[in-house]
């Protein structure tokens, strides 16, 4: 019988990539952490774009709930928001950019995690066979049960659960890497708290 290789999801420039979804101006006021959920996801913008890294963003109903907060600056990084209706980031165009970018790793944050999150993470390992890394400093909820439940269901479905700045030194892999020194700028301070560590249990 041939054995079987465990997943364990090493995230590597060459196989990654980013996935934003609908951090919207119109939910500012409402989902829990919101600020610092953004400060979280423009570090992993800035890591992505210094590494040359593939992203893709998206926005729910533009017309009715706005565009992406402007702090993400994404036409700085070039990067033009797919405008959805349905909950997952799936639409034709992502999964269209996910498969000429040949990714097999998914870096995905946004909002809300138990709708448009949630959706987009069983919709990937459902029907992509990408392993998907659930950054939960940069995911969040308008309550703090829905967003705790909905990290829980998604590792228990097989996505990692994982951070910021774990992402980045993933990324890095090391010292080594010709762009660490500006990558350590980006967590020379530490990732901004979203009120994850009360609920963290060993």
């Amino acid at each position: 019988m041939g054995s079987v290789v465990k997943q364990i999801g090493r995230l590597t420039m060459n196989n990654s990539m980013l996935f934003v979804c609908d951090i919207q101006e119109k939910f500012r006021n409402n989902i829990q952490h919101f600020d610092a959920m953004v400060e979280n996801t423009s570090r992993l913008l800035k890591a992505f774009h210094i590494l040359g890294m593939p992203v893709v963003c998206t926005e729910q109903y533009p017309k009715g709930l706005g565009h992406i907060v402007p702090e993400l600056e994404l036409e700085k990084y070039g990067i033009k928001p797919v405008a959805k209706t349905q909950f997952s980031m799936c639409v034709p165009e992502v999964v269209a950019a996910l498969k000429k970018q040949g990714a097999t790793n998914v870096v995905l944050c946004g909002i809300e995690g138990h709708v448009c999150v949630q959706q987009t993470t069983l919709q990937l390992l459902e029907d992509s066979g990408v392993s998907v890394h659930l950054v939960a400093d940069a995911v969040s909820s308008r309550s703090m049960t829905d967003r705790l439940l909905a990290l829980q269901r998604m590792r228990d479905s097989g996505a990692f659960v994982t951070t910021t700045e774990a992402v980045v030194l993933g990324l890095a892999g090391g010292s080594s890497n010709p762009n660490f020194k500006d990558l350590q700028k980006i967590i020379m301070e530490p990732s901004a708290d979203t009120g994850l560590l009360q609920y963290l249990k060993m």
